[in-house]
């Protein structure tokens, strides 16, 4: 084959090459894909942790309205030298919430355990007799003192104290409540019997139940071989206000 060299070679080149054309067959159709139904998405279900609300009204709790006292009790073979407490908060805070199958109602709640206020003149008189109001400031500051160490409340490492319902049963007339309380590492489910009132957009709830200390991994105040000491059982009342969200 002959060589083609230079520019006039180029130019013939070009024109035999533009006067031979090649058939260009067209690109096949791309074959039809069958449409997709499109992606359905389930609709997002709450954390384990999260509490389910949906379909229930939201109650959140008024710290001003409600009321906690926690009652401890003096023991031992001295018993008489000692006093009885009464430690009260009024820093209440979380929420209720009331579904129309009640089963699916709840609660959470929560108190910093260094803003209890210890022996309230008008809660140890609100209290009974137990509890003379004649208190010495500076039993009220032992005792405080006392209540906060590392083998009670432990304060500096545990600020709080949480209360969230664990079940629920019953009706809104008469609920059945199980309450899962969480003191320093420590959990427990402690039935808690309780009245609801709901009048508008308030909700109240009252009621009052034990719980033993030694079970929270607290360890009770004792003196003197247990002469004079702190009962492991305390005694708790609660009112909780809410306001409708």
């Amino acid at each position: 084959m002959r060589k083609v060299t230079g520019v006039g070679g180029l130019i013939c080149l070009s024109l035999m090459l533009a006067g031979c054309p090649r058939a260009v067959s067209p690109p096949s159709p791309t074959p039809t894909q069958p449409s997709s139904p499109p992606t359905q998405v389930p609709a997002p279900t709450p954390s384990p942790e999260a509490p389910d609300t949906r379909g229930a009204t939201v109650y959140e709790v008024s710290s001003q309205s409600s009321q906690l006292a926690i009652y401890v009790y003096r023991g031992g073979k001295f018993s008489r030298l000692g006093h009885n407490h009464v430690m009260t908060s009024q820093q209440l805070a979380g929420r209720v919430w009331v579904h129309p199958e009640f089963a699916r109602s709840g609660f959470e709640l929560s108190f910093p355990v260094a803003q209890l206020v210890v022996d309230d003149a008008a809660a140890r008189r609100a209290a009974g007799s137990d509890f003379p109001p004649d208190i010495p400031q500076s039993d009220k500051d032992g005792t405080r003192k006392n209540m906060l160490k590392p083998e009670v409340l432990d304060s500096e490492h545990y600020p709080g104290i949480k209360l969230r319902s664990a079940k629920v049963g019953g009706t809104l007339e008469a609920p059945q409540l199980t309450a899962k309380i969480t003191i320093k590492d420590a959990s427990r489910d402690v039935e808690v019997p309780a009245q609801i009132a709901i009048e508008g957009a308030q909700l109240t709830a009252s009621g009052e139940f034990d719980i033993l200390q030694t079970q929270f991994g607290m360890k009770p105040f004792s003196v003197a071989l247990g002469a004079l000491e702190v009962q492991d059982r305390l005694h708790i009342k609660f009112k909780i206000v809410a306001e409708k969200r």
